[in-house]
């Protein structure tokens, strides 16, 4: 790691919690790698203290920053300038500070689209169920819608948030429904027809992952593939359950590695070393 000096700039990752984040892991090999004069921290930010927050990094001269839960839909009201994909979104993940103007970008959706390819998932034409609705949820719909799936259903405990994404889905171009999980006839009938299930919530995340997002496990299709965006477990209980029904499986390690991607060719205009960021992530794993 280079050494921390004046001339060293910053990039971070903000959330509430972000401890388990590991996209310093990631980006620090990439910026070692490159001898770069950046260093990527996190930073644990309060819901109430995120304007602070935002205001603070401009004023130190940050690069730019990551956003993970639960900011990635408020940090829309101290955004300057969107790009198409995370206005289209509704949230973002990648904030570039360029002359004090904050430019917000959305790395989410491509990244879980790109992470499905990497394990040779199909998701054109297919049914969808998505578990959550918030910021990462709408990345992830709005991906799948604008490439092809043919419907997204949206589970979540708050309807009226579920009827709102769904809303903003079929406007993007897919077909698609609310439900909510208290539902249990409907939840069993989704999970019976999806082709591929996403959680897309927190729930199962360490150190809470004796839990799992949704009940009704054993009415999953073993045809079906079952995703995570939790990367840490790197197999939560719900991809173990999944596992042992038949199911192929993708953990959330691909997308965080996908979206990071991304990011790091935002921050720095350079093409970021995958396999040294993978291998980086591995380890620490």
């Amino acid at each position: 790691m280079n050494k921390l000096t004046s001339s060293i700039r910053v990039i971070g990752v903000i959330g509430h919690p972000v401890k388990h984040s590991l996209s310093p892991v990631m980006h620090n090999a990439a910026i070692d790698y490159y001898e770069l004069d950046l260093c990527y921290l996190a930073f644990d930010v309060l819901p109430e203290r995120l304007e602070e927050a935002v205001k603070g990094m401009i004023s130190l001269g940050f690069v730019g920053f990551n956003v993970t839960i639960p900011h990635k839909e408020t940090i829309l009201n101290y955004i300057d300038k969107l790009d198409d994909s995370a206005r289209l979104m509704g949230a973002v993940n990648t904030v570039l500070i360029k002359d004090g103007i904050t430019y917000g970008y959305n790395t989410d959706g491509k990244g879980f689209l790109d992470s499905l390819q990497k394990e040779g998932v199909s998701y054109q034409g297919k049914r969808v169920l998505i578990i959550g609705a918030g910021g990462a949820a709408r990345a992830v719909a709005t991906a799948l819608a604008t490439a092809g799936a043919s419907k997204i259903i949206i589970a979540n405990r708050n309807l009226k948030r579920v009827h709102e994404l769904a809303e903003h889905i079929e406007k993007a171009g897919a077909e698609s429904s609310a439900l909510g999980l208290n539902d249990d006839e409907k939840l069993r009938f989704e999970l019976e027809k999806a082709d591929i299930i996403v959680n897309a919530t927190p729930v199962g995340m360490s150190p809470h992952d004796n839990v799992l997002p949704i009940s009704h496990i054993d009415c999953i299709n073993p045809k079906t593939v079952v995703c995570d965006l939790i990367y840490r477990p790197s197999e939560t209980l719900f991809l173990r359950k999944a596992r042992e029904i038949g199911c192929k499986v993708v953990g959330g390690l691909g997308m965080l590695l996908c979206q990071g991607v991304e990011a790091f060719r935002l921050f720095t205009g350079i093409n970021p070393p995958m396999e040294v960021m993978q291998q980086a992530l591995l380890d620490e794993l």
